[in-house]
C-alpha cells in the first residue's frame, strides 16, 4: 500500500509539475505575443492548463472536462488557422493531445479521483476527434497538387536540338550548353526504373581536410564522352573512369591550396571541347589535346588536358595551365572562385566566377572574358563594372574592382552565337548606398553577349537596386516553344532565388511571360535606397500571400509559439522588405527558391520539372562600433570562410548577420514544406502537378522517414523515359519520379549526402545514371567521396 501511495505521489507531482510548467509558458508566452500583435489563443489555452493544473491538484474530475474543452477548441483553432495540413497542425496539437491520453490512463487518473464517465467520455471524445481530424489531414494534403501531364504520342514531331549530341552521350553539366537536363534515352523508363540497382562505385579519396573552410561541397555533375565519365572532386580533383565499369583510366590533381577562409570549396563540373580532326571515327590516333577537358580551379586557375592520357595541353597558356587572376585588383587566393564549368564555343572559352560574398567594398572583379579554344589567348573582356566593359585594361591597370559576377553555369545558343550569363551582384550585398550606376547597371540579370566578341547583344534585370542577395542563381534553360498562337518563340528560362521564373525572347530580352514591375516595401536602412517596384514573373513559384505568425511553426507548441514571437519582433512586410538593424525577415530567403541546380526542361513535349523551395533567412545590419570596423584588421586577408553568421561589409556603413529564421530547437520557423517537385506545361505556363520530397531522416536525432518537404540543393534531370531524377534533398537519397504525375516510383539510400544533379548516359547497349554522393559541409549532411551509378540488372 505504501508503494502504491508512493508511486501514485510522483504521478501526481509530475503531472501537475507538467500542467503548470506548460500552463505558465503558454500564458506569458501569450501575452508578450499578444501585446505584439500575434494570436490570443496561447493567453486562452494557458489559462485552462493551469485551470486544469489546479483543479488536478484538488483531485476535482472536472480537470478532465476543462482539459476536453482545451483539446477541442485547439483542434477548432488549428484548422481555423492552417486547414488540414497536418505537419502544420501537429505542433499545435501534439503536446496537448500526448497529455490527453496521459490524463486518461488508469493509473494515472486513480491517483487524483475516480472520474464519472461524463469526464471520461469528455476527454474521449476529444480525443477521437483529434485523431479523427489528425489522421484525415495525413491523407489530404492541401500543399499537394494533384494533377498529369498531356500525354504526347510516341510519333508526335519532335523538336530540334540546338547541338549534335549522341543519344548515349552527356558531353556538358547540363547535356548540353543550353542547360536543358534531359536526355532522349528511355531504357530505363517508368514501368521499369524500380529494378535500378547499384552496377559500379567509385571513391574518389578526396575529403575534407585541416585547412579547409565549413563549406566544402560535392556538387559535380560528371560528363560523359563516348566510354569515358569525366567529374571533379571538391579540391578539383578530375577523374576519367570507365563509364560501363568505374574503373579510373587517369586523374589529375592540380594542387588547390585551401584555406579556411576560403568561402567555397567546390567544382560543380568540367567543359569539353574537340577539335574538327577529333571528330573523325576513324582517326585511331589523334594528336595530343584535338580532345580536351577544361578544369576551372577555386585558387583562380585553368587547365586544358588531353581527355585521352589527362596530360596537360602545352599550346594552351602557360604548359596547359591559364592564370585567371591576372589584372584582377585584389588577387588573394579564395577572393575569386570560378567553381562553375565555362561554356565552350568552336574559337572561344567564355570564363566567370564568384567572387566572395559580403566581405569588402576593395574584392576582385567579375569580369567575364572571353579565351581562345586552342591557345588561351584573352580574345574579350566584359567588365559589368567598369565605364566601357569590353575595355582591356592597359598594363598598369586592373579589372574593375568589385564589379557584378556570374558564378552559375551559363548557356549558350550556336546559333545565334550568344552566350546567356546569370548575374550576382555587387558585393557587399545587403546595403548598397555607394554603389556607382555602372555597378548597378547588369547586377542581377540575364546578360546575353556575343560569345566570339563579348560585345552586349541585351540584358534584362531582375532586382532593382538587389538588398536581398537575389541574384541569379541558376543555370537557365533554352528551349524553343510553341506559344498560344501556334508560333514558335525561342526562349530562354531564368530562374531566380525569389521563385520568378522569367522568360525571355533569347534573340531580344523582350519578355514572353509578362513580368510587371510591382511596388514593393520601402524604408531603407540609412545612406541608403530601395527601387520602387521590382519585376514580378507570372511564371513564379514564389509564395502567394505574404507570411503570418499562423505560418510559424516548431517541433512542439513551445517552439511554435517562440517562433511566433520572433516572426512578430522581425520587419516583414513581403518580398524585398529592405534590411533594417531590427533585423529582417527574407522569405524567400537568401538560398533562394531555386539554387544552382537549376529547372529540366523536355524540349519535344515542352514541360518543365522544377524543385523550388522555401525556407526563410534573417538578415540584421550591424552598426559600426567597438568590435564591428569599417576597415579590416591590419595585415588581415582572406574572406570571411563562410555566407553565414557574421559578415564585415568592410568599407560600408553595416555589417550584417545572416542566419536560417530557426526556431530554439534548430528547426526551421516557416511550417513545412520547405522543399517540392513540380511539373509545369511550358505551353500554358501552369502548375500541373507539385509534391513534398524530402524526409528528416537525416536531420533529426531519431531517423525518421516522414516525407515532409525538405531544403534541396541541386537540379532535376529528366528522360525520355518518361522520369526524372533527382538528389538534392537534405536526406540521403537519390529519387526517381514520374514525369507525367510526380508520383514516386523509386528511391535509393546514398553513403553521404547526394547535394549534386545526376546524370543518365549510355554505353555498350546499357543506360545509367550517375550521382555524386560527396554531401555539404554548411548544408549538415553527411561527407563523403562516392559516384555511384545505378542500371536495370542485365537480362537472363
Amino acid at each position: 500500500m505504501g508503494k502504491n501511495s508512493s508511486s501514485f505521489s510522483v504521478v501526481r507531482f509530475l503531472t501537475v509539475l507538467f500542467a503548470v510548467l506548460t500552463g505558465a509558458f503558454m500564458l506569458i508566452g501569450g501575452i508578450w505575443l499578444a501585446t505584439i500583435g500575434g494570436s490570443w489563443y496561447y493567453i486562452i489555452g494557458g489559462a485552462a492548463m493551469l485551470l486544469t493544473a489546479f483543479l488536478l491538484l484538488r483531485r476535482n474530475s472536472a480537470a478532465l472536462v476543462v482539459y476536453a474543452l482545451l483539446l477541442l477548441a485547439t483542434l477548432a483553432w488549428g484548422v481555423w488557422e492552417v486547414g488540414t495540413d497536418f505537419w502544420a497542425l501537429a505542433p499545435r496539437t501534439d503536446v496537448l493531445v500526448i497529455f490527453g491520453v496521459w490524463l486518461v490512463l488508469p493509473f494515472v487518473y486513480r491517483g487524483f479521483y475516480q472520474p464519472g464517465k461524463g469526464a471520461l467520455g469528455a476527454m474521449g471524445v476529444a480525443l477521437v476527434a483529434s485523431a479523427a481530424v489528425l489522421t484525415y489531414s495525413v491523407f489530404n494534403d492541401p500543399q499537394v497538387v494533384n494533377g498529369a501531364l498531356p500525354a504526347t504520342a510516341d510519333n508526335a514531331p519532335q523538336a530540334q536540338p540546338l547541338s549534335n549530341i549522341a543519344d548515349g552521350d552527356w558531353p556538358a553539366y547540363a547535356r548540353d550548353q543550353q542547360g536543358t537536363r534531359f536526355s532522349p534515352l528511355k531504357q530505363i523508363n517508368h514501368d521499369n526504373v524500380k529494378e535500378l540497382q547499384v552496377a559500379w562505385q567509385f571513391q574518389t579519396g578526396d575529403m575534407k581536410r585541416p585547412s579547409d573552410p565549413g563549406e566544402i561541397t560535392d556538387e559535380v555533375t560528371p560528363i560523359k564522352i563516348r566510354d569515358t565519365l569525366y567529374l571533379c572532386t571538391p579540391h578539383q580533383i578530375l577523374f576519367a573512369l570507365d563509364a560501363a565499369t568505374g574503373k579510373q583510366k587517369w586523374k589529375f590533381d592540380p594542387g588547390l591550396k585551401t584555406n579556411p577562409t576560403f568561402q567555397h570549396v567546390t567544382c560543380r563540373g568540367v567543359s569539353y571541347h574537340e577539335f574538327p580532326a577529333a571528330k573523325d571515327a576513324s582517326n585511331t590516333q589523334p594528336a595530343l589535346c584535338s580532345r580536351r577537358i577544361y578544369l576551372p580551379v577555386n585558387d583562380g586557375r585553368l587547365f586544358a588536358l588531353d581527355a585521352e592520357t589527362g596530360e596537360r595541353c602545352p599550346a594552351f597558356g602557360n604548359n596547359g595551365e591559364l592564370d585567371l587572376q591576372h589584372k584582377q585588383p585584389v588577387t588573394t587566393p579564395g577572393m575569386y572562385e570560378p567553381t562553375s564549368p565555362p561554356v565552350i564555343t568552336d574559337t572561344t572559352i567564355v570564363m566567370a566566377g564568384a567572387v566572395t560574398d559580403n566581405f569588402s567594398t576593395r574584392e576582385p572583379s567579375g569580369a567575364i572574358r572571353g579565351f581562345d579554344v586552342n591557345t588561351g589567348k584573352l580574345l574579350w573582356v566584359f567588365d559589368p563594372g567598369a565605364k566601357d566593359p569590353n575595355a582591356i585594361p592597359a598594363d598598369e591597370h586592373t579589372f574593375t574592382m568589385n564589379s557584378p559576377n556570374s558564378w552559375a553555369p551559363a548557356v549558350y545558343d550556336p546559333k545565334l552565337d550568344i552566350v546567356y550569363l546569370p548575374m550576382g551582384v555587387t558585393t557587399p550585398d545587403i546595403w548598397g548606398g555607394n554603389r556607382t550606376p555602372e555597378q548597378e547597371r547588369y547586377a542581377s540579370s540575364v546578360l546575353a553577349l556575343n560569345a566570339t566578341t563579348g560585345k552586349l547583344v541585351w540584358s534584362y534585370q531582375t532586382v532593382h537596386h538587389d538588398l536581398w542577395d537575389m541574384d541569379l542563381p541558376s543555370q537557365p534553360t533554352l528551349a524553343d516553344i510553341t506559344d498560344k498562337d501556334g508560333n514558335t518563340v525561342p526562349v530562354i528560362y531564368a530562374p531566380a532565388k525569389t521563385g520568378n521564373i522569367f522568360v525571355l525572347d533569347r534573340r531580344t530580352g523582350k519578355t514572353v511571360v509578362p513580368a510587371p514591375e510591382t511596388p514593393v516595401p520601402q524604408g531603407a536602412a540609412k545612406g541608403d535606397h530601395v527601387s520602387a517596384t521590382q519585376p514580378y514573373s507570372e511564371l513564379t513559384f514564389r509564395p502567394k500571400q505574404n507570411l503570418t505568425d499562423k505560418d510559424m511553426w516548431g517541433a512542439t507548441m513551445y517552439d511554435q509559439l517562440v517562433c511566433r514571437v520572433i516572426f512578430k519582433r522581425l520587419r516583414y512586410e513581403g518580398p524585398f522588405t529592405p534590411p533594417s538593424e531590427q533585423g529582417t525577415l527574407v522569405f524567400p530567403g537568401n538560398l533562394g527558391m531555386f539554387e544552382w541546380g537549376g529547372i529540366s526542361v523536355d524540349p519535344h513535349r515542352q514541360i518543365a520539372i522544377a524543385n523550388p523551395m522555401a525556407l526563410p533567412f534573417v538578415s540584421k545590419l550591424i552598426p559600426r562600433g567597438p568590435g564591428n570596423p569599417e576597415e579590416p584588421p591590419k595585415g588581415a586577408t582572406g574572406g570571411s570562410g563562410t555566407e553565414t553568421g557574421i559578415q564585415p561589409q568592410y568599407g560600408v556603413p553595416y555589417g550584417v548577420e545572416l542566419n536560417p529564421f530557426l526556431s530554439p530547437f534548430g528547426l526551421p520557423c516557416k511550417q513545412p514544406a520547405w522543399g517540392y517537385v513540380s511539373a509545369v506545361d511550358l505551353k500554358t505556363n501552369e502548375v500541373v502537378w507539385k509534391q513534398r520530397i524530402g524526409t528528416v531522416r537525416d536531420s533529426s536525432p531519431v531517423p525518421l522517414p516522414f516525407k515532409m518537404g525538405m531544403p534541396m540543393l541541386g537540379g532535376p534531370v529528366a528522360t525520355a523515359g518518361k522520369v526524372f531524377f533527382i538528389g538534392a534533398t537534405a536526406d540521403n537519397y537519390l529519387r526517381a519520379y514520374s514525369t507525367d504525375t510526380g508520383e514516386l516510383l523509386w528511391q535509393a539510400r546514398l553513403p553521404a549526402g547526394g547535394q549534386a544533379t545526376p546524370m543518365t548516359y549510355e554505353v555498350n547497349g546499357k543506360q545509367y545514371v550517375v550521382i555524386a554522393a560527396g554531401g555539404h559541409g554548411s548544408f549538415g549532411t553527411r561527407l563523403g567521396d562516392y559516384v555511384i551509378a545505378y542500371a536495370l540488372p542485365d537480362q537472363k
